[in-house]
């Protein structure tokens, strides 16, 4: 065991504790695949990283740096928070990208661009597997969220290294009223996020962003929330009831519900309203037709761990 620089960082916010908070172990090189999951468990946040040197493959195709991330529950090949906030406390430890303006992350499944656009990092978001859910497949994820079909506007399979059932239902009050039974979920292996367009008075999405608007109301809601999309993660299989921001999830939403045209080629995502939180995603697809998930990150906890 030795001390090994660490942080703690709060991802897809701009203000501290109302973000997905991940651990970050800047060096686990030494560590075993043991050690890692039972740190990940003991955190009893949603995802730890770890930090290592780029493989030989890696480096080659410019690696910055190698990540593997954990859930309490086990390893993930990717996942978008832990990415976001890896690369920030990577910066903040004063490491310097091979390319100004450019970070490549090397993780399960296989390297990952990241840019400074304006004042944010976002990443690219990876390749998109998607396939239509039967009815007969449907049926019991929906009764354990206590959802009726005629909620539903769409279902798709989603897989970009973590795999979801990605639902887009009527309504924000539809997403924020759900009550899911957590265990039925987790029988049944199913990782699900829920989604729902939010309307204007006049029924057109909302488009402009601001900072001010982001005091919460007394209830659930956010005073005059400028977000297009409202957005929530049940992860019971992997030991996470409710996860607060899912970077991996709004990715391949992103992918998934542009290309469908249920939402523009640039949007924003509320995540965590029921949890307290006031998560929020930058979704946007370039010309080249690469959909890039960016968001604020806020250092909270900076020291070492024995590990």
């Amino acid at each position: 065991m030795k001390q090994r620089a660490y942080q703690q960082v709060d991802v897809f916010t701009d203000t501290a504790f109302l973000g997905n908070p991940l651990a970050v172990v800047l060096d686990g090189s030494g560590l075993t695949d043991a050690q890692m999951q039972t740190f990940a468990a003991w955190t009893q946040l949603s995802e730890t990283t770890f930090v290592l040197p780029p493989t030989t493959e890696g480096a080659t195709g410019g690696a910055d740096y190698r990540v593997r991330i954990f859930t309490p529950g086990a390893e993930l090949p990717f996942a978008g928070h832990p990415t976001l906030g890896t690369a920030h406390a990577w910066l903040k430890a004063g490491n310097t990208p091979r390319q100004a303006g450019v970070l490549i992350q090397e993780c399960g499944v296989g390297l990952v661009t990241l840019k400074q656009l304006g004042e944010r990092w976002a990443f690219a978001a990876p390749p998109l597997k998607r396939s239509d859910i039967s009815a007969e497949d449907l049926a019991p994820v929906l009764a354990a969220l206590g959802l009726d079909e005629s909620e539903v506007i769409a279902a798709q399979n989603l897989n970009n290294g973590p795999h979801w059932l990605g639902l887009l239902v009527d309504s924000v009050d539809t997403v924020l009223a759900l009550e899911p039974d957590h265990a039925a979920l987790k029988k049944l292996g199913t990782k699900v996020g829920v989604a729902a367009k939010r309307q204007t008075p006049e029924g057109g999405l909302i488009r402009r962003a601001n900072r001010e608007a982001r005091a919460f109301a007394p209830s659930t809601r956010i005073v005059n929330d400028p977000t297009d999309l409202e957005v929530r993660a049940f992860a019971a299989p992997v030991g996470i009831a409710e996860d607060p921001v899912t970077g991996s999830l709004n990715a391949s939403l992103a992918q998934w519900l542009m290309a469908d045209g249920h939402m523009p080629d640039h949007y924003s995502a509320r995540q965590g309203t029921v949890l307290g939180r006031a998560g929020q995603v930058f979704l946007s697809k370039d010309a080249q037709g690469q959909v890039w998930v960016g968001g604020d990150v806020v250092g909270c906890i900076q020291g070492a761990v024995t590990l």
